[in-house]
């Protein structure tokens, strides 16, 4: 096995760990701080995609068309957790029902508007080229996606860690009702998380186009990626997102490049066993 083919893989995985770090982490907070397991977080994620794409081709412009999916997807997650979400804090039965048909209307509504095929979104001009090492090449917009990935996980991790609005998102993690007892108002700040986390997940969707296009079937295949990361990095973890987003990027990776046939097995198989070995991941919090 060449190295430079090794390290090729190596690269793809990570560039594709930081799209998956972008969605996994949006769904982990948004569980962590509000107790909501958000089935749907896929479908904005897909929404991102297709609302960022429309938005490049009609201004001919990738940065308008991630202002654009940045912006109305954060005014979807405003509005699906003022009317829906924030109502059902830890009720797990009724997201999981409410959740589930908003990916089924977000489905359809792609279809109605956009149809049935697949999209493929351009990188910007600045990141197009490639980046010689050795005898292959790797595109320069595969780097700026890491480097987004991770400007974003030292954002997260210094917003989390070392805020005082950190303090109150922990704080609220282990205990929401004596946070909210101690004059905190909550329930704002976990709009605030639900729509960072909606955002996160446009963002996601709209610079992942130049890499894996967009479908009406994608947020099924990347939200069922995202759980098995925020489970096996630990939920409500910015840590755990990430290191769950490198060891199933660049496993997913590898398998599709070596073992197609059983890459999806390969990954569920990680995923079975850190649930049978340490159900809370690898960076969990004890109480949530």
């Amino acid at each position: 096995m060449p190295l430079e083919l090794i390290l090729a893989n190596v690269l793809n995985g990570i560039s594709y760990a930081s799209i998956l770090f972008l969605i996994s982490s949006g769904l982990s907070l948004v569980f962590g701080v509000m107790g909501i397991l958000n089935l749907a977080h896929g479908a904005l994620y897909m929404a991102g995609a297709f609302i960022g794409l429309t938005a490049a081709g009609y201004w001919g412009n990738f940065l308008m068309g991630l202002v654009v999916a940045v912006l109305s997807l954060g005014v979807i997650g405003l509005v699906l957790e003022r009317l829906f979400l924030g109502r059902l804090y830890k009720q797990f039965n009724e997201q999981a029902v409410l959740t589930l048909g908003l990916v089924y209307i977000f489905a359809n509504v792609v279809m109605w508007v956009w149809g049935p095929w697949s999209k493929i979104g351009k990188s910007p001009a600045i990141l197009t080229g490639a980046v010689s090492i050795g005898d292959f090449n790797f595109p320069i917009y595969r780097f700026a996606i890491i480097a987004i990935g991770l400007v974003t996980f030292v954002g997260l991790w210094l917003l989390q860690d070392k805020t005082k609005i950190g303090a109150r998102i922990r704080a609220g993690m282990d205990n929401k009702e004596m946070t909210s007892g101690l004059g905190v108002n909550y329930g704002l700040l976990s709009t605030a998380i639900f729509i960072l986390g909606a955002i996160m997940g446009g963002l996601a969707g709209f610079l992942g186009t130049p890499l894996v296009g967009a479908f009406p079937e994608m947020s099924m295949d990347i939200l069922l990626l995202a759980m098995i990361v925020a489970v096996i990095g630990g939920l409500g973890s910015i840590q755990g997102a990430l290191l769950g987003s490198l060891i199933i990027g660049i496993i997913d990776t590898f398998g599709k490049a070596y073992f197609p046939n059983l890459s999806t097995f390969t990954v569920y198989f990680i995923f079975i066993i850190m649930l049978l070995t340490k159900p809370t991941g690898l960076i969990g919090r004890k109480q949530i």
